[in-house]
């Protein structure tokens, strides 16, 4: 079975053709593309959330990593997909989770000025002092963006 069907599929929203390819090749949910990314990272990096409750749905790990050490939160946080991030985190994605730099969830939140998901990743128990490995915390880079209204917010956490 080609993947690259199943993986574009997915990058579409197809939601119909995903079912199918799973129905036809259950060893798809297990596969990765070309840069180490699971069917459920990609799923949410694409915005794609009928698919990613789909896999859900199918059991799929929710913390698996691509190959730099992303989980699929991770990747939700990064591009601002809140509603993504709650099916994710109600799946019981770990939102303390590191990738392979030691970046958090948290702090891609912060650093790409995703507010309204570090206020959720906080209210999920996202810890505000774990410092990546430049040696800054949320707080750290939330000063540096000028998020003036997370600022007490995270002070009162770190």
């Amino acid at each position: 079975m080609e993947t690259s069907d199943f993986f574009n599929s997915i990058r579409e929203g197809n939601l119909e053709r995903t079912a199918s390819l799973l129905r036809e090749h259950p060893e798809l949910l297990t596969s990765r593309d070309q840069r180490g990314s699971t069917p459920l990272i990609l799923a949410g990096y694409y915005n794609q959330g009928e698919v990613v409750r789909l896999l859900l749905d199918k059991g799929v790990p929710v913390d698996e990593k691509d190959s730099s050490g992303n989980t699929a939160l991770m990747g939700a946080c990064f591009k601002g997909y809140t509603g993504i991030a709650e099916l994710l985190i109600d799946a019981g994605a770990d939102v303390n989770a590191r990738n392979g730099m030691g970046g958090t969830c948290l702090i891609f939140a912060i650093t790409f000025n995703r507010e309204s998901m570090a206020r959720l990743l906080l209210e999920k128990g996202a810890r505000a002092n774990v410092k990546d490995p430049g040696g800054k915390t949320a707080l750290d880079h939330a000063r540096t963006q000028g998020l003036e209204t997370l600022i007490p917010i995270l002070e009162a956490q770190s």
